[in-house]
């Protein structure tokens, strides 16, 4: 049966318009990401001490109280090249920790005990595009996390910083590191069950911080053959040795392979980590 409309008195009472019933993908996607950034604006005073203490207390530490005590790393020219160094893998420790802090954990919550992922699949919105829109989000609070930790790996260490920035690698592999950084939140979160977040951080986030390339280069592991290669295995290796062609003028990897593994492991992890979240919310 087909509703006429009278030009004179408009629709009938309780009648939707159609931008109102159907509002387009667009649009909900946008709503979706404006609240999940309102949330973050609502929670700055855990979200910033979240961002940068761990950062701080690394800098502060290795490059400002070493120093000071006398105990540097290979003298005072060794201090400025560790300080010059760890620049780069303060900030990608940042950015990943953000990705799993922003996405994993708020995701094995939602998926738990709250079960706020019901309130989000009633959006009108593929359920894909509900997962992709918790990558975006993530992507942005680690960029916050990037900018808020920049000046403190600048300025913090006791020791002078050798930054010799690379405008066009820095604008296109911070959003590509974030966005990367988010896709991992996103599969671990989609991966853990509330009762193994333990395991989360004691058997994966650990070791990758470690054997990340955040206190040395990966051309510096060349003596220990095998463990040059097996640390390939860690997103985080790709993301401090990307920040530090940018940010710096210790020798890294290829820019090609850097970026490669990035975009490559983007798709795959954000592949792998959409159809977990389209089982888990179907389930």
């Amino acid at each position: 049966m087909t509703t006429t409309v009278d030009p004179a008195t408009g629709p009938p009472p309780g009648a939707r318009t159609a931008p109102a019933a159907n509002p387009t993908l667009v649009g909900t996607f946008v709503a979706l990401l404006l609240r999940d950034l309102t949330v973050l604006r609502k929670n700055l005073r855990e979200f910033l001490p979240r961002t940068i203490l761990q950062p701080l207390l690394l800098v502060f530490v290795f490059t400002y109280v070493f120093p000071k005590i006398g105990q540097s790393v290979g003298g005072a020219q060794g201090s400025a090249a560790f300080s010059t160094l760890l620049v780069a893998g303060v900030i990608g420790t940042a950015i990943l920790f953000q990705g799993i802090q922003s996405v994993a954990l708020p995701l094995v919550q939602e998926f738990g005990y709250t079960r706020e992922i019901e309130d989000r699949v009633l959006a009108p919105l593929p359920i894909e595009l509900v997962a992709i829109e918790k990558i975006v989000a993530g992507a942005l609070q680690c960029l916050i996390s990037a900018l808020i930790v920049f000046p403190i790996a600048r300025f913090v260490p006791a020791t002078p910083v050798d930054l010799r920035i690379t405008w066009w690698v820095l604008l296109t592999l911070a959003p590509l590191a974030c966005v990367f950084s988010a896709t991992i939140g996103l599969l671990f979160g989609t991966v853990f069950q509330p009762r193994t977040v333990p395991l989360l951080f004691g058997v994966i986030v650990v070791p990758m911080t470690f054997l990340g390339c955040v206190y040395y280069s990966w051309q510096s592991l060349e003596p220990i053959p095998w463990l040059q290669y097996a640390v390939l295995l860690n997103p985080l290796v790709y993301i401090c040795e990307g920040f530090r062609a940018a940010l710096t003028p210790v020798d890294h990897m290829p820019l090609t392979v850097i970026y490669g593994v990035i975009v490559a492991g983007t798709m795959a992890a954000g592949t792998v980590a959409i159809r977990f979240f389209q089982r888990r919310v179907i389930t």
